[in-house]
C-alpha cells in the first residue's frame, strides 16, 4: 500500500480547492467522465478504463505466460515504442533488474546499439495504440527487413502490442504475427497496467502479478481512507510551475521519467500545468524554489510505497490534479503540432537531408542562434529567459554513447538559477513536448543535434533516420519558434569532441 507524508506544505482542508479534490476523488471511483468539465466529457468517456486495470489486467495471466514459454529461447528483447509504451516497461525492467532495449529514438547511433545481438536470439516487442507512430512504425519496418535478410520467420521474432481495429493489429494478423490487444479506453500515459506495461515486463521475466497486486491493494487504501491521497493531490495542485523528483534510495530507478511524462503531458495545457524537474538527489534543483517530491527520506511531499502502488496513486493523483487545475489530463492538444512540421519537412526535402548553414561555427560545434562562440551563446540565451521561465535541454543524440551530455543540465541550472529540464529527442515529444508548447509561455528551448557517422534506410520510405531524426528536431523547433520563444540548436559536428566543449564552455559561465 501506499502512504504520503506531506512534511512541509500546508493542507488547508477547509478550502475550496481542497473541496474539489475531494469531490473529484468520490467521482473518479464512479468512473464519472464530467469531473474535468464540459469540454472532456468526449474525451474522458473513453480513457477511464485505467481505473480497473488492477483487477481487470489478470485476464492477461494466461497470454502472457504463453507468450513468454513460446519465446523462452530469446536471449535479447527489445522494445519499440514512445512515451507511455515505453517509459512503463523501462521502469519495471529497471526496478527488476532486467534487461531491455527501449527503442525510442530516430537516432542511427542509438539503433545501432539496439543491433548488439545475434538475430536468431532477438525478440521485439513493437508497441503501438494506433499504430502510426511514426517511429515506432520506421523501427517495426526496420527490423522486419533485418530478420527476413537473416532468413528468420517474422512471427518467431515479433510481437505486436496495439488496440483493436488499428492498422496495426489488422496488417499484423494478416502477416501471422502474434497480436496482444490492449483496452482501447486507456490513454497512452495511463496504460502501464494494461497489455502495453504489462506485455514487455512479462517477456523478461517479470512477475507481472506482483505488479496488480500491489496497485490493488494500494487503490484499495485510498478509497477506503482517502485523506492522504487527497493531501498529497492539494499539495501539488497548489503547488507552483515546478516540482523536483527524485529517485535517490527508493529501489525504482525511472520512475521519475514515467511520472514526468504522466503529469507534463496530462496537464500542461491552456498555460497551466506543473511541470516535474527530473533530479539526481534532494538537495538538487532548488532553483525557483519548487514543491520536492520524493519516494522515500525527507521532502516535501514523500510518497511511499512499491511499484504497482506507484503507477496507480500517480494515476489517480494526476486525474485529481487535473480536476483542480479545471484542465483535461487525458488529452494532448499539442502534440502534433511537431509531428506536422515533421511531415512537412520531409515532404519538403523529399527524401535528402538538405546541407544547413549555422550562423556562426565554434571549434566542432555549429551555431544556430545568437553568439560568435559556444560560451557567447549560451550567454545570449540565458539571458533571453523570463523571470519566471525554465530551460529545457532537447538531445536529439544516443542516450548510450553520447550520456554525457547529461551533465549539461546541473551545469545549467546552476549557471542560471533556473530550473532545468533533460529531454532526450524525439522521445521526451511524447512526454514534455506538450508542456512545452501547451503549459506556461516561459519555457527557453536549447536543441542539441549531432552529426551522424552512421545511417541506415527505413524500409517503404524515401528517407533514413538520420533524415527523420533532424525533421523531428527541426520540426519541433518550427512549433516553438512560431511561438517565439528562445531558441538555441547546436549542432555537434563532432560528437565526441562537441559534447566536451560544450560541458566546459556551460562551466564558463
Amino acid at each position: 500500500m501506499s502512504s504520503f507524508l506531506s512534511q512541509v506544505s500546508p493542507v488547508d482542508r477547509q478550502s475550496t480547492l481542497y473541496a474539489r479534490i475531494s469531490d473529484a476523488h468520490q467521482r473518479l471511483a464512479k468512473k464519472d467522465p464530467t469531473i474535468w468539465g464540459p469540454d472532456a466529457v468526449a474525451e474522458a468517456t473513453i480513457r477511464l478504463n485505467w481505473i480497473e486495470l488492477p483487477e481487470k489486467s489478470r485476464e492477461l495471466l494466461p497470454t502472457v505466460d504463453a507468450l513468454a514459454a513460446k519465446h523462452r529461447d530469446k536471449k535479447y528483447v527489445v522494445l519499440a515504442g514512445m512515451g507511455g509504451s515505453s517509459l512503463g516497461p523501462e521502469v519495471i525492467a529497471q526496478t527488476y533488474k532486467k534487461e531491455l532495449f527501449i527503442l525510442d529514438s530516430t537516432d542511427p547511433h542509438y539503433l545501432e546499439n539496439a543491433l548488439s545481438a545475434k538475430l536468431e536470439e532477438t525478440l521485439v516487442i513493437v508497441s503501438s495504440k494506433s499504430g502510426s507512430t511514426i517511429e515506432t512504425a520506421s523501427a517495426r519496418a526496420f527490423f522486419a527487413n533485418e530478420f527476413e535478410k537473416a532468413g528468420l520467420a517474422l512471427s518467431n521474432h515479433m510481437i505486436i502490442v496495439t488496440d483493436p481495429g488499428s492498422p496495426l493489429d489488422k496488417e499484423s494478423r494478416a502477416q501471422g504475427l502474434s497480436v496482444i490487444n490492449a483496452d482501447p479506453n486507456v490513454g497512452g500515459r495511463f496504460s502501464v497496467l494494461s497489455a502495453f506495461g504489462l506485455v514487455p515486463s512479462a517477456l523478461i521475466g517479470v512477475d507481472i502479478s506482483i505488479l496488480l497486486d500491489s496497485a490493488s491493494d494500494a487503490k484499495r487504501g485510498f478509497l477506503n481512507s482517502p485523506q492522504a491521497i487527497l493531501d498529497c493531490a492539494y499539495v501539488l495542485a497548489s503547488a507552483g510551475q515546478y516540482l523536483t523528483f527524485t529517485d535517490e534510495n527508493c529501489g525504482m530507478p525511472g520512475l521519475s521519467d514515467w511520472i514526468e511524462q504522466l503529469v507534463a503531458e496530462s496537464t500542461g495545457k491552456n498555460q497551466v500545468g506543473r511541470l516535474p524537474v527530473v533530479v539526481e538527489n534532494i538537495q538538487e534543483g532548488s532553483e525557483d524554489n519548487p514543491l520536492r517530491v520524493s519516494f522515500t527520506g525527507n521532502a516535501d511531499c514523500v510518497v511511499s510505497g512499491d511499484l504497482g502502488a506507484q503507477f496507480i496513486t500517480w494515476e489517480w493523483l494526476t486525474a485529481l490534479v487535473g480536476a483542480a487545475l479545471e484542465i483535461d489530463p487525458f488529452n494532448q492538444p499539442n502534440v502534433t503540432e511537431a509531428k506536422e512540421q515533421t511531415s512537412a519537412l520531409l515532404a519538403e526535402w523529399s527524401g535528402t537531408l538538405p546541407t544547413f548553414v549555422a550562423d556562426n561555427t565554434d571549434k566542432s560545434i555549429a551555431i544556430f542562434g545568437k553568439g560568435n562562440s559556444i560560451l557567447n551563446s549560451l550567454q545570449e540565451f540565458i539571458s533571453a529567459i523570463p523571470d519566471d521561465g525554465y530551460i529545457a535541454i532537447m538531445a536529439y543524440l544516443d542516450r548510450i554513447d553520447d550520456v554525457q551530455i547529461t551533465e549539461l543540465r546541473k551545469i545549467l541550472a546552476a549557471k542560471s538559477k533556473r530550473p532545468v529540464t533533460f529531454g532526450w529527442g524525439p522521445r521526451f515529444l511524447h512526454s514534455t513536448g506538450q508542456f512545452h508548447k501547451g503549459g506556461q509561455r516561459n519555457g527557453a528551448f536549447l536543441q542539441i543535434t549531432g552529426k551522424c557517422e552512421i545511417d541506415f534506410a527505413i524500409p517503404g520510405k524515401n528517407f533514413g533516420f538520420e533524415t527523420l531524426l533532424m525533421a523531428q528536431a527541426l520540426g519541433d523547433g518550427r512549433a516553438l519558434e512560431s511561438r517565439s520563444y528562445p531558441l538555441l540548436r547546436l549542432h555537434l559536428n563532432s560528437r565526441r569532441d562537441g559534447i566536451g566543449e560544450l560541458l566546459e564552455a556551460a562551466r564558463q559561465l
